[in-house]
């Protein structure tokens, strides 16, 4: 939904996303709005000044003139910035989540992105680059073997806490700043979510542009993804991007889609071709090859504390 300013008055114009007129559409009576989300993905926060010489009434002048996009129905384009309600008034930091690269390196040095094999061809030639060229933990193997699977997947990961060194990182973080669920979402035709032991968690919901949600908590049927991140363990400090008091861990690995594996079309559809040089990808040169990838985003969001973080990767397939 989005307020429209219409010569003074304060309209409200609310739309229901895809799935919402699909299931309106059934016509049975069991359609209900049972909940709604607020965002405000248009404001620029920075742009209150509150130095301006006209006084406080001018502070927030910009903010209040931006203008508001209107109301649309592809929920995977908007609300990307979420609204919460925190009851407590006593918080100084909000906790945030931050990739790992410290512990988990799979981020490629020369695209800045994660790149995943998208099938066994693949996985083969860029395991045969010389380590200096490309190291084993700058990509990810995105059909690993039963015996890779042994050895251990190295996956990408995240932490999240307070990302401040005003508050020791020894300090625990409090109950309710603690993410113990996380929502993940990914285009269901190019990948899944797997842990390091390779099993592909239950997928929640698919809706109808084909972006798969997961529903991950800690201690439920799909473990191996959520850990405490220990506060005392100096060692443990050096290894999380998190300065200060830390929550939980979230780790995950990604399996290419049978469609991808077996077949070129998606990358026709949605991809792109080049040569290897032109891959983006570290060590790319000593492929000798052509090569098609596509990159797309896997959203995170914190079940607490809603906040979200994307993470680009990048499904890369020999020709």
């Amino acid at each position: 939904m989005a307020f429209l300013d219409n010569s003074g008055d304060i309209i409200l114009d609310a739309v229901l996303t895809d799935t919402g007129r699909m299931r309106l559409a059934r016509g049975d009576g069991s359609f209900r709005i049972a909940k709604f989300a607020l965002g405000d993905d248009e404001i620029n926060y920075a742009l209150y000044d509150k130095n301006n010489t006209s006084g406080s009434a001018y502070y927030d002048l910009n903010i209040l003139q931006t203008p508001v996009l209107e109301a649309f129905t592809n929920n995977t384009s908007f609300l990307k910035s979420k609204l919460l309600t925190i009851p407590r008034t006593n918080l100084l930091y909000l906790p945030v989540m931050l990739t790992n690269t410290i512990t988990n390196l799979k981020l490629n040095p020369a695209s800045g992105i994660y790149a995943v094999t998208a099938n066994n061809a693949t996985t083969t030639a860029m395991a045969a680059v010389p380590e200096a060229e490309l190291p084993a933990d700058k990509w990810m193997n995105g059909v690993p073997s039963a015996a890779a699977l042994a050895a251990g997947v190295s996956p990408i990961g995240l932490d999240q806490g307070l990302n401040t060194d005003e508050i020791p990182y020894t300090f625990t973080l409090d109950p309710d700043l603690v993410e113990n669920q996380y929502i993940v979402e990914m285009d269901n035709r190019v990948c899944q979510l797997a842990s390091t032991t390779g099993d592909v968690a239950p997928v929640s919901f698919i809706d109808d542009d084909n972006i798969a949600s997961y529903f991950v908590s800690r201690g439920s049927a799909a473990s191996g993804f959520i850990d405490q991140v220990p506060n005392q363990d100096p060692d443990q400090q050096a290894q999380s991007p998190i300065a200060g008091p830390r929550g939980t861990s979230f780790r995950f690995t990604l399996k290419a889609s049978v469609e991808i594996q077996s077949s070129d079309y998606l990358f026709t559809k949605i991809g792109t071709a080049v040569d290897a040089a032109g891959s983006g990808l570290a060590g790319a040169s000593y492929l000798n090859a052509a090569i098609r990838f596509i990159d797309t985003n896997i959203r995170i969001t914190g079940g607490q504390t809603g906040y979200r973080l994307d993470i680009p990767v990048r499904f890369v397939k020999l020709q």
